[in-house]
Parts: structure tokens; C-alpha cells; sequence
């Protein structure tokens, strides 16, 4: 979160809770923790808190994260588009060479 959107959940938790004190210092230690933090995801558990909390609230009680990017699945499209760009002849002749590997292993 950058500071303008701090400035955004500011509002919100001051218009809920009219005695929430607002000053440039806890501005800023609000942004400095938290900017790895998502706005919107952190504004709808504000939003929730405030249904449901008679008291302001703290940033551990509306801390929210973005999911982390799924690198596996990203490497996994990636192998499929590449994947798909191989002559069908070559995935056969690899398919029958593993057939044969298969059998031959089976054997011994």
C-alpha cells in the first residue's frame, strides 16, 4: 500500500470510528508497515472489522497479503506452449522409444 491509499483506509476508519486519531506520524509508520500489503484486500477487512469491532482497528487485526504468484503453474503453461510447438513425429518416435525402454525394463 502506498501512502495515499494508507490516507484512503484512513478515512474510512475515521468516518466509522469519529474518536480515531489521524496525524502525519501515524500516516507514515501505517505506510511504512504497510506497503507489501494489498489495498483492497486490507479495505474489505476494515470494512468487515468495522461491522463487527466497536473499537478501531489495529493493523494485525486488517493485515492482508496478495496470494503469492504460482511460479509452478506459470512453468507448467510455459512447458505446454513450448510443448506445442514440437512436430507430432518426434512426440511419436519419443512415445515409442519409451515403449520400448518400458518393455525392455520389464524383461530383465
Amino acid at each position: 500500500m502506498n501512502r495515499n491509499q494508507v490516507i484512503e483506509l484512513f478515512k474510512l476508519i475515521k468516518n466509522v470510528y469519529p474518536t480515531f486519531e489521524v496525524s502525519t506520524e501515524k500516516v507514515n509508520s501505517w505506510t511504512r508497515m504497510m506497503y507489501r500489503m494489498d489495498f483492497e484486500r486490507v479495505m474489505t477487512k476494515a470494512e468487515q472489522h468495522a461491522l463487527e469491532n466497536k473499537f478501531p482497528p489495529t493493523i494485525s487485526e486488517i493485515a492482508a497479503y496478495a496470494p503469492e504468484e504460482n511460479k509452478h503453474l506459470e512453468k507448467i503453461k510455459k512447458w505446454e506452449r513450448e510443448a506445442s510447438k514440437v512436430p507430432q513425429e518426434v512426440k511419436e518416435n519419443f512415445r515409442r522409444h519409451m515403449e520400448q525402454l518400458f518393455k525392455d525394463k520389464a524383461n530383465d
